[in-house]
């Protein structure tokens, strides 16, 4: 796969539609061409203690962020016609198509590859386990600053790089 965007979210709680941040990395002809990240006014808007402590944003950080619809807006473009990768896509997917339904948008059935599935699959034993920086490593690149929507998708097109 020579084509594509990988795609990251973060959560503010439990609830998949409360994405308060996103990264998306653009790679045409197996190269990273563009890159986008935003704050996001999360949808229920309350932060849990545990997605703290992950991704360390707070609400405080995304009072004044642009609702979710008006970051996608300008998302739309960039990945117009590619398929999606995420590192456990069931999450992103998940968090997308929940935030599509409260804010009543049409959701358009975006195609996308997990590269997660595809690391077991490549992998298999070889590495002791499977999480986003363990096989961005096995695929040559160092994730800093991990948990950051960014960060995440920028490894995540590392590996669909290197193994897809």
């Amino acid at each position: 796969m020579t084509d594509f965007a990988a795609i990251d979210f973060e959560t503010a709680n439990e609830n998949p539609s409360s994405i308060c941040s996103v990264g998306v990395v653009i790679v045409r002809g197996g190269k990273i061409v563009d890159t986008f990240y935003s704050l996001i006014r999360p949808e229920p808007e309350y932060y849990q203690w545990f997605c703290q402590r992950v991704h360390g944003i707070r609400e405080e950080d995304t009072y004044f962020a642009p609702v979710f619809p008006k970051v996608w807006d300008k998302i739309v473009p960039m990945i117009e016609g590619l398929p999606l990768v995420a590192h456990n896509s069931r999450f992103d997917e998940g968090c997308l198509k929940e935030v599509f339904k409260v804010y009543q948008m049409d959701y358009p059935d975006y195609e996308f590859y997990d590269t997660l599935v595809a690391s077991r699959r490549h992998f298999g034993r070889s590495i002791p386990d499977h999480q986003l920086h363990t096989v961005a490593a096995a695929c040559g690149h160092n994730l800093v600053n991990h948990h950051h929507a960014l960060a995440d998708a920028e490894a995540c097109a590392h590996i669909a790089i290197e193994i897809l």
